[in-house]
């Protein structure tokens, strides 16, 4: 049976993006254009999507949103651990400039004094689905490709992405075309099959999964409020000047006032410009605004710290009583290293006691090789120079845009000296399916062949005693042309898109 995309008529198509059109823009799955050098940017564009859905193995998808409260905890427990943080910042710290900054200013909050114990995570675990040659897709595992602690984005536009799917399945189910692979039943309304992903004359509406991540991280924002414990402070988002993503947070914030609880939006520049503590207390204010939570959506690349003032914003909330999503603490334990340690042999068992929750754990494990002067970090070091094709080079960054692949890992290792190799690990390549879908990008469609990435967002709080709340928060799909290395939405590498389990 073909799949649906190659089948959908160039008129299906029309009507599909029409609808995704008018829906964007009448639901805010919107982003600003980017910045034209010298022109004041307006309006807004259609987020990058599909047009429908992507088939998604129901196994792998139920493994991946089981075990992320068990990431959720384990970034906590690890967040914990001075001597494990200590062990690799301190390595990293040497070749890596960004990396020494957040250690550095963990090191200094941890020397004063940690005002605030509790702590709030919105975390998401990100996975490839890997697929051995002659397996069925049903078959397929997850793989992680990493954890993500600080700024995780498309929690709003990805629920209203699978609402969107929702709208435009049922019209082209009306709108059928004579050569679709899909039955309709009398009356002119088709229904979708859990077993193939395709249309037929059954229906099971867990197959299209919505993603309540909206509601999760504003209610996860509500709850760190609350603990707080002052009804008149406020939430502050730290985000970046003119942040392009904006519409994705906006609805985090719109959502939080159903809590009855007002979002400022703040800058770092403008934290250290207004922000000061209460020399008792403190606690954090923003002119005359208090701050119950500090929420970062922004503070994880090198480009958000321009100047010192940034970082002397950051540093000025960290110090706070206000509680930090993440604290600096979560951020060191997403970096790259981190995740390469854990996957060598006995380190994860540190912090994971129970035997079948490490296992659990480990089974979402690629392989993940060091580049230091260890013996491990040394023959991945020779293995890659001679056979790069199967892996992936990457350094401490977040934001999409920054690994190395094939060959030209071999010209990187190359040039790079053997403490500088330090800042990078390696990675197995995860080989996904490839299915066929539509991509529609600033109101341009594409056919195209396709490899989906599924985060699952984690929410986590606990008040430096006991976990308050442990929760799944939803899920996202990207998707991208086989051809792209890379995965980012922001960074203009994929689409946003939707689940269709099989």
């Amino acid at each position: 049976m073909a799949d649906l995309a190659s089948t959908l008529s160039e008129d299906q198509l029309q009507i599909l993006k029409d609808v995704a059109l008018d829906f964007a823009l009448s639901h805010g799955l919107v982003v600003r254009p980017p910045t034209i050098t010298g022109q004041e940017t307006q309006g807004v564009i259609n987020a990058p999507v599909s047009l429908i859905p992507t088939v998604f193995p129901s196994k792998a998808f139920d493994d991946a949103v089981r075990i992320q409260p068990l990431f959720n905890e384990l970034v906590h427990t690890i967040s914990e651990d001075d001597a494990f943080l200590k062990e690799i910042m301190e390595s990293l710290s040497q070749v890596d400039d960004f990396v020494k900054r957040l250690y550095d200013l963990y090191l200094l909050v941890r020397k004063e004094g940690i005002a605030q114990p509790a702590s709030l995570g919105v975390h998401r675990s990100d996975y490839i689905i890997h697929l051995n040659a002659g397996q069925a897709l049903s078959e397929a595992k997850i793989k992680q490709v990493e954890l993500n602690t600080i700024s995780v984005s498309f929690g709003s536009l990805s629920s209203l992405t699978a609402d969107l799917h929702r709208q435009g399945l049922f019209l082209i189910l009306l709108n059928p075309s004579p050569h679709a692979c899909f039955s309709l039943q009398s009356g002119g309304q088709g229904y979708l099959h859990a077993t193939t992903g395709y249309f037929s004359d059954k229906i099971d509406p867990s197959a299209l999964p919505s993603s309540e991540s909206i509601e999760s991280i504003a209610s996860g924002l509500a709850s760190a409020h609350q603990l707080y414990g002052s009804k008149t402070a406020k939430v502050m988002m730290v985000v970046q000047p003119g942040e392009r993503n904006a519409f994705d947070q906006r609805w985090i914030e719109y959502n939080l006032l159903k809590h009855g609880i007002v979002l400022i939006r703040k800058t770092m520049a403008e934290i250290a410009d207004q922000g000061r503590l209460d020399p008792k207390t403190r606690a954090l204010f923003i002119g005359d605004q208090e701050i119950s939570v500090a929420y970062y959506r922004s503070a994880y690349a090198t480009t958000d710290y321009p100047t010192e003032k940034e970082w002397d914003g950051r540093l000025l909330a960290e110090r706070s009583l206000a509680i930090k999503c993440p604290t600096i603490a979560y951020q060191l334990v997403g970096a790259k290293k981190v995740q390469q340690v854990l996957a060598a042999p006995g380190q994860l068992e540190r912090f994971v006691k129970d035997p079948e929750v490490a296992a659990q754990l480990r089974a979402s494990f690629t392989g993940l090789y060091p580049l230091d002067n260890s013996p491990e970090g040394l023959a991945a070091y020779e293995a890659a120079l001679k056979d790069s094709d199967n892996l992936v080079m990457k350094p401490q960054r977040e934001g999409g845009g920054n690994n190395i692949y094939g060959k030209d890992i071999q010209g990187v290792l190359r040039e790079l000296t053997a403490e500088q190799r330090n800042a990078y690990i390696l990675m197995d390549i995860i080989r996904p399916p490839v299915t066929k879908n539509v991509l529609l990008r600033k109101g341009e469609l594409q056919r195209a062949d396709v490899v989906s990435e599924l985060g699952v967002y984690g929410i986590y709080l606990h008040d430096g005693k006991k976990a308050v709340r442990n929760d799944n928060g939803g899920h996202l799909l990207r998707t991208k042309t086989v051809d792209s290395n890379e995965g980012g939405v922001a960074a203009g590498f994929a689409v946003i898109d939707s689940l269709l389990l099989v």
